[in-house]
């Protein structure tokens, strides 16, 4: 590896399940990274566990790269389509005398582990295969080992946690092969970093261990050491390991629970990696400014709140028209779809300055939104009922008169408000609450008279007619 070499960084999940929040901050770290650096990001499906592993997992993870906007370079590499590739470094390693085949069987093996724990010992391979000969196995079945080193120390050097050391004796000789001849992932992963010429590691903490057990198979090759970035683990907003009911759910449920990509990338980046105190990132300025030496060393914690009060940003800067392709979109994947006509879209977005100022999520923004694309008098919100007294619907239906006889534009339905009010001695608010409780089901929207105009004379009477009394 030249000094003067891009790097090339690689996604490497295991399709066992879906691209949770943790793989998706590792996804981001390693195209930010790319990107920064001019460099080459590369997505590897990492799908030798044939049992475990499913379709609908590989689509999850191809769906929520693409939603986050975290495009890859060249076409994804499926790590079980190289078993062929696998099997010869490991046979190369036998013929090499840096691997060796292991005849103990799995009886003897849990007896060895039984021993061990009664005395107190690490349970570990005690390499009893490692100097014999294999003709003494004969034809029974026999995984193949590396033949690690025993003593000193193996030094993981890791930009975000330092010099990790390790101590050769309590690192056991893994297996390279199976007794079927399937590789194990330990070297499949080696061999598949070295062939696509990644440079640079960025993956969870929890893989610390196996870069020290990697780089047996590195040295043993020897292949170039790429440079390791290991990232603390998310944690809960308790501190503990971060787990479903802290939202370690994949990346499609953020999705459906009204989070934009731009809110995420944001989010997961702060989530581990800092720029002094900003919190607001755009993903433009987290391109120019990401490095790995950024990158904490301590676990971080999920915190909905601060992701709640980040998406309500993005989505106060996102252009009206997006919002509601988004709520579009958002309405088509329920079940079942709700489909917009277009009037509503176009009223929709026409509102959308008014309705995405106090909106955290498009699931909000949509609810608050639905007395514009669904017809019909409304269901009325805790609040709304209230607002609707006997008093209050004996105050509508002496409205509506006066409002069938205007012109129906936002200016005259407020002119002929006002005059009523001050006719009846009555203050605006108190002949507006129960018009917009009546029009939207809610006590909250964008400007009432506005909202009246944009569902047009024949709509808005509907509404206020059912409620009049």
């Amino acid at each position: 590896m030249t000094e003067n070499k891009k790097p090339v960084v690689r996604f490497a999940p295991s399709p066992t399940g879906y691209l949770h929040i943790g793989g998706a901050r590792t996804a981001l770290f390693n195209w930010l990274f790319a990107k920064a650096t001019g460099g080459t990001f590369l997505l590897r499906i990492e799908d030798t566990d044939r049992e475990r592993s499913t379709p609908e997992a590989v689509e999850a993870i191809l769906n929520g790269m693409a939603w986050m906007g975290l495009d890859w370079d060249g076409q994804t590499v499926y790590q079980f389509a190289r078993a062929g590739r696998h099997r010869a470094v490991a046979q190369q390693l036998l013929a090499e005398g840096k691997a060796y085949r292991c005849f103990a069987t799995p009886a003897e093996l849990d007896e060895m582990r039984a021993a061990q724990k009664a005395a107190g010992k690490p349970m570990k391979y005690d390499g009893r295969w490692r100097d014999r000969d294999p003709a003494e196995g004969g034809d029974k079945p026999y995984v193949v080992r590396i033949k690690g080193r025993d003593t000193g120390t193996t030094v993981v050097n890791d930009v975000v946690l330092g010099d990790v050391v390790f101590q050769n004796d309590q690192l056991d000789d893994m297996i390279l092969l199976r007794s079927d001849g399937t590789p194990t992932y330990m070297l499949a992963v080696v061999v598949d970093d070295h062939d696509m010429g990644v440079t640079h590691v960025i993956r969870g903490a929890d893989h610390l261990n196996n870069a020290a057990r990697q780089l047996q198979i590195i040295e043993a090759m020897g292949w170039p050491v790429p440079v390791y970035a290991h990232v603390p683990l998310i944690h809960g907003p308790d501190g503990a390991k971060l787990s479903k009911r802290h939202g370690a759910l994949a990346v499609e449920a953020y999705r459906e629970m009204g989070y934009l990509p731009e809110t995420m990338r944001n989010y997961l980046l702060r989530l581990g990696w800092s720029h002094g105190d900003d919190e607001i990132i755009s993903t433009a300025q987290a391109i120019q400014w990401f490095n790995l030496e950024n990158i904490g060393k301590s676990p971080a914690r999920m915190d909905f709140k601060k992701l709640d009060n980040l998406n309500g940003h993005y989505i106060r800067e996102t252009a009206d028209y997006t919002l509601t392709a988004e709520i579009v979109a958002l309405l088509a994947r329920q079940t079942p779809p709700h489909v917009l006509t277009e009037p509503a879209r176009e009223r929709l977005t026409k509102a959308m300055p008014g309705l995405k100022e106090r909106a955290k999520t498009l699931v909000e923004l949509s609810s608050a939104a639905d007395f514009l694309y669904t017809d019909g008098p409304r269901a009325l919100d805790a609040a709304a009922e209230k607002v609707l007294t006997p008093d209050a619907r004996s105050t509508l239906a002496r409205t509506l008169p006066v409002l069938e006889a205007t012109d129906w534009s936002s200016q005259a339905l407020e002119t002929a408000a006002r005059s009523f009010a001050e006719a009846n001695g009555l203050k605006l608010g108190g002949v507006a609450q129960p018009l917009r409780a009546a029009i939207t089901g809610k006590t909250t929207s964008p400007p009432l008279f506005e909202v009246m105009a944009l569902l047009g004379r024949e709509e808005s009477l509907i509404r206020l007619r059912a409620f009049a009394g």
